[in-house]
């Protein structure tokens, strides 16, 4: 079949909304669109809206003369990629939902299910910010902090599709309680939520956020100024610990936080490089794709899923 009459249906679902996409093997996209993921329905209705959003969207890819070929499909948590099934999500509530095998059943195509982060950082390493290295670590930083480790263009998920927690790894023995029940994690100390909150407490701000910390350390706000270089810090004293296990050649930082362009990457990577002894400092540079890394992993996942390794 010619390529050019090919499409994949691809979507990436977070815990508030869902960036989906029609995108051809070249990684074009095609058509896009945003749909809310309403996660407080329960995870049954969360399933049926993403089979429904993908069936419309191959529909849709029918109706403008194109074969949808694939489906991929990203979602948060914890994600066994091997077997389709995502085992665990605190965002959307699913526990064990064989999601690939649904998507098979239901749009009659090949399917892959991956994790959102690991996605992201798939479509950075060949489209975006790290293509053409062979060692790629991407570093989301949100509502919350977690990675994804791209070799020679193929994700490592893990033993148990958990691999790239680098949120918990801890930074500050005994600092800001984690969600995860540890304290002093890296999500914790360092994520948009984390500077936004640690900001409206010292500052008597209910409903500060990070955009507002950037924005203000940048007019030379002081406190704004030390709530950041607190974070800068953290996050740098995350990455050193990454680098030292990963020993990638780039380091690409993405999610909202990375929003604050230089006024992040510069200081971390002028904060990692004074940690690093016997390491190579990693090239530390700013993701390219923007929020619609997801969607275009998604698409890379499944081609991969049908022509084996990339």
């Amino acid at each position: 079949m010619n390529p050019s009459h090919q499409a994949v249906v691809a979507l990436d679902v977070g815990g508030t909304g869902m960036k989906c996409a029609l995108v051809r093997p070249d990684g074009t996209v095609h058509h896009e669109e945003r749909h809310p993921t309403r996660a407080d329905r329960g995870p049954e209705a969360v399933t049926e809206t993403i089979l429904s959003v993908a069936e419309s969207l191959a529909a849709r890819a029918r109706a403008d003369g194109l074969t949808p070929v694939a489906a991929g499909i990203a979602v948060p948590g914890v994600v066994d990629e091997a077997n389709g099934v995502a085992v665990w999500s605190a965002n959307v509530g699913f526990r064990d939902v064989p999601l690939r095998d649904l998507a098979v059943r239901r749009l009659g195509i090949p399917a892959a299910l991956g994790h959102d982060v690991r996605v992201g950082a798939l479509a950075e390493a060949r489209l975006g910010a790290g293509r053409g290295r062979r060692h790629v670590l991407f570093v989301a930083i949100g509502t919350g902090i977690a990675g994804g480790l791209i070799i020679d263009g193929r994700g490592y998920p893990g033993a148990h599709g958990a691999a790239g927690e680098l949120g918990h790894v801890v930074v500050r023995p005994g600092g800001t309680p984690c969600g995860c029940g540890l304290r002093g994690c890296l999500e914790a100390e360092a994520s948009a939520k984390a500077v936004g909150r640690r900001y409206a407490h010292l500052s008597g701000e209910p409903g500060a956020t990070a955009f507002d910390v950037a924005t203000r350390a940048a007019k030379g706000d002081e406190l704004a100024g030390r709530v950041w270089q607190d974070a800068v810090e953290a996050l740098a004293d995350g990455l050193v610990t990454a680098q030292a296990l990963y020993d990638v050649g780039v380091v690409v930082l993405g999610g909202g936080l990375a929003e604050a362009g230089d006024a992040l990457v510069d200081p971390v990577r002028d904060a990692v490089a004074q940690r690093v002894t016997f390491h190579r400092s990693p090239e530390i540079v700013r993701v390219e794709l923007g929020d619609t890394a997801g969607c275009l992993g998604s698409a890379l996942l499944a081609l991969d899923s049908l022509k084996g390794a990339p």
